[in-house]
């Protein structure tokens, strides 16, 4: 791990006797927390620094949070309010044999009014075979959950897994900024847009397709923001390469491809004077694909200016027709020579970025939910009735949803694109890729 994040903080928070202290000794490697079964018994605020997989955080671990009214229980209540302040993350440890109790739920709610990202990690799932239908209830919250049994060492790769992805992503956004890779055909203008972007000849920009072979990197800033610009080697069709023979060229589709995995936002530039062609909806697929944020950056539309309305017109009714599968593709227009069009792309960025981050409550969405389904109910399976649950949230970047269900095989891939559709509708998160899963709920 970088040391920019070595001394990041990972809190752990839950009632008594759900596991704290054996996720902390197993994290830090240390018998420091005290495991007994008897509820109370950790009182003070540990602190032990960890490294796993070359990451290094601090964990914290805190007094059980009850519903107690008494002075001690109040007092470990206001130390662990106090604490969340200087924590980077956290993880929200309960019993998944004991199942949700009320106590949870006011945990949850103070980890929210905190603001920190954090995992619940559901603790004492020991037959991991049943883990899908113990953790149902736990989506509720709208977070990433994972199931755990701590005794037996089960799960903590995940959690570990868990802070490592946060810890990193919160560093890089915080040092680094927003990462754009600008990704499409060669000699589309990538280079020129970068160029004039950073207002310096960091890529070499001739006519020549081809010219840009690696991805680089470089930082920028606008207004208060930062990001991290990408360019990449223009993508040349499979058999063009294959023509060539040129490894240099497949190397560079492969750094292009690594480039938009990495990314939190893809820029597609194309030709505006010539339009999308095939091979940028191939690529627009495999963006997708991978669930990151698209914006089609329509490059060197200053030219013909007298017929630009017309042009434009044309260009939007070409691109309705070869991305059908993404009727809502972001479209701005540019010219990396003039810089005409740079501020309506970032406004669209950072308007994109917004909606990646989007939070929705599970109250908002089952208000919605409900609606909808009561409107347009899911198709019969097998004669039986497809009857819906609950619908919440379970990740950002993309959004990432579940909803529950009696019988989740009978909810046709139509029927998800519906919901997904309203989803976006309802929420302002068109553009953006979304994730809609379906699951069995625990209650039958």
């Amino acid at each position: 791990m970088s040391s920019s994040i070595k001394n990041a903080r990972v809190g752990l928070i839950g009632r008594p006797n759900v596991g704290k202290s054996t996720l902390f000794n197993l994290l830090t490697h240390t018998r420091k927390a005290i495991v007994k079964n008897q509820p109370g018994v950790a009182r003070d605020v540990i602190v032990e620094p960890a490294e796993w997989w070359g990451q290094q955080f601090d964990v914290v671990d805190m007094g059980g949070v009850t519903e107690a009214k008494d002075t001690f229980s109040l007092l470990i209540r206001d130390q662990v309010v106090e604490t969340l302040q200087s924590l980077d993350i956290l993880i929200v440890v309960m019993d998944g044999r004991i199942g949700l109790v009320p106590e949870d739920r006011d945990i949850v709610r103070i980890a929210v009014e905190s603001g920190k990202p954090f995992l619940i990690a559901v603790n004492k799932v020991d037959r991991p075979h049943e883990a899908d239908l113990m953790l149902s209830e736990f989506y509720e919250f709208g977070r990433d959950v994972v199931a755990t049994s701590f005794e037996q060492g089960y799960g903590v790769d995940e959690v570990v897994e868990w802070i490592k992805d946060h810890l990193e992503t919160q560093a890089n956004i915080r040092r680094e900024g927003v990462r754009l890779a600008i990704v499409g055909k060669p000699n589309v203008g990538k280079s020129s847009m970068c160029n004039f972007l950073l207002d310096e000849k960091r890529m070499l920009v001739s006519d020549i397709a081809g010219t840009t072979v690696d991805a680089i990197e470089a930082q920028f800033h606008r207004g208060d923001k930062n990001y991290i610009l990408v360019d990449t080697a223009g993508v040349r069709k499979q058999a063009k390469r294959n023509q060539t023979g040129d490894g240099v060229e497949i190397l560079s589709a492969y750094k292009s491809h690594e480039a938009i995995e990495k990314a939190d936002i893809v820029l597609l530039m194309v030709d505006a004077t010539m339009g999308p062609t095939d091979q940028d909806t191939k690529l627009t697929e495999y963006i997708v694909a991978q669930n990151k944020a698209v914006i089609l950056v329509a490059n060197k539309s200053d030219v013909a200016k007298a017929t630009m309305e017309a042009h434009r017109l044309w260009f939007r009714e070409k691109v309705a027709r070869e991305f059908h599968f993404f009727p809502d593709l972001p479209i701005v227009f540019t010219s990396a020579v003039t810089g005409s069009g740079v501020d309506q792309l970032f406004e669209k960025i950072d308007e994109t970025w917004d909606k990646l981050k989007t939070k929705v409550s599970t109250s908002s969405l089952n208000k919605f939910f409900y609606e909808v389904i009561r409107q347009a109910p899911a198709p019969v399976y097998k004669t039986r009735n497809v009857r819906f649950y609950y619908l919440t949230q379970t990740g950002q970047m993309p959004p990432s949803f579940i909803a529950f269900a009696n019988h989740p095989e009978g909810v046709t891939p139509a029927y998800r694109r519906f919901l997904t559709k309203r989803l976006q509708n309802q929420f302002d998160l068109q553009g953006i890729p979304i994730r809609m899963h379906v699951m069995k709920s625990r209650n039958l």
